[in-house]
């Protein structure tokens, strides 16, 4: 049986509050996670109930809606979520549907899930929606991706039918959420590990053992298995120079051979999941078709990734952001288990209520639609950069 179009929530209060009070033991023990929010930072939360507030958090890891369920648990309130529809598979999918999420299929201008946005906003005047605005993981700890705009848009939209309605201008609350990771003991004997299985791997014997040259060394190989693969010779010029050519190639690849003409001025990301919609709308995906698939996944694990990252601030947490995307390319894993104990800080800026901006929208929709969308990105990288310092 075809799977369906669209994963509508399931949201049942008593089974999400018997869930959020299981939450941080549970946690702790499958992702080794433990919340880390000050109490005037949940007050600001607490502060607009009764009011309807979209969260936009960053995306570093898979956990992070495990960290946006603590924090709804934290503050005694109930969330739902926009997922990417990949995500709704088997019993974990169903789980989600209890817990407030609802699928989108990025890329294609999801009809069925853009309405149902609208709906929810429109008839659940407390509801609080958090969407992950990057789009994907960017598997950086310290560096946020840039946001899309499809959130905002979404909301302004709302907001307009609500007026439509009912002649007034709803309070609707952009709520900007920083995460951020950090290993509650020392990791050097992890990233050695980590650096010794890769160089096995790639049969790589280090000539030093200081770690970043290492790491270096392995993302030079890896680097150069995807120019064989993808371009057929090795590139000349910075490794930065190379990795921006080969995202290219693969992405042209992938969009020929799925019968999709190139739109140069998408991002990477939109062009990407463009694709992968045509692969996800198959009931039985030939192999052909789940090669270029494969293909975009390994494309969105690098695509934050640059040459510097590490070398910028040689972190134990940014050192195994990269290794485990690494990891994640040499060894063919989806989600790698924690690499240790973590604890995941959250802060929240300033709430901003977009009725104040009602008027800048009817006036110029996109270009108040980008500038808050810029003004969300830059809250929450600057409240990152508070976190770093802490």
């Amino acid at each position: 049986m075809a799977p369906p179009d669209f994963y509508p929530d399931r949201q049942r209060p008593l089974a999400t509050r018997l869930f959020q009070s299981l939450a941080f033991a549970l946690a702790w023990w499958k992702f080794q996670l433990r919340l880390r929010v000050s109490w005037e930072d949940v007050a600001k939360l607490r502060q607009l109930r009764g009011n309807r507030v979209i969260l936009l958090p960053n995306h570093p890891t898979f956990n992070d809606p495990v960290v946006l369920f603590l924090l709804s648990a934290q503050a005694g309130e109930i969330f739902y979520y926009l997922s990417a529809y990949a995500n709704f598979k088997g019993l974990t999918g169903k789980l989600l549907q209890r817990l407030g999420a609802y699928s989108i299929k990025r890329g294609v201008g999801d009809r069925t899930s853009i309405a149902y946005t609208l709906n929810l906003l429109e008839t659940k005047p407390d509801c609080r929606l958090v969407i992950f605005a990057e789009g994907g993981c960017s598997f950086q700890n310290d560096t946020v991706m840039a946001f899309r705009t499809g959130a905002v848009q979404l909301t302004m939209q709302a907001m307009a039918r609500i007026v439509k309605q009912t002649g007034e201008i709803p309070n609707i609350y952009l709520l900007p959420v920083s995460l951020k990771y950090r290993y509650t003991r020392p990791m050097n004997p992890v990233i050695e590990n980590s650096l010794t299985a890769l160089e096995k791997a790639l049969g790589i014997t280090p000539e030093i053992l200081d770690f970043y040259p290492r790491l270096r060394a392995i993302g030079e190989c890896v680097a150069a298995q995807f120019e064989r693969e993808y371009i057929g010779h090795l590139l000349q010029g910075s490794l930065n120079e190379r990795i921006e050519e080969i995202r290219t190639a693969m992405l042209n690849i992938c969009e020929r051979d799925i019968g999709l003409d190139p739109m140069p001025s998408l991002p990477l990301r939109e062009r990407v999941y463009r694709v992968q919609a045509i692969v996800e709308e198959q009931e039985n995906p030939s192999a052909e078709l789940q090669k270029i698939y494969q293909s975009t996944v390994r494309l969105l694990n690098f695509d934050a990734l640059y040459d510097g990252y590490v070398a910028a601030a040689p972190t134990a947490e940014r050192f195994l952001d990269t290794l485990t995307r690494l990891e994640r390319e040499v060894f063919n894993i989806d989600k790698p288990e924690p690499k240790g104990d973590r604890l995941a800080y959250v802060k929240l800026g300033d709430p901003v209520n977009l009725a104040d901006y009602y008027g800048a929208y009817r006036g110029d929709r996109t270009a108040t639609v980008e500038q808050l969308t810029a003004q969300m990105q830059q809250i929450v990288q600057a409240n990152l950069d508070i976190l770093a310092g802490g």
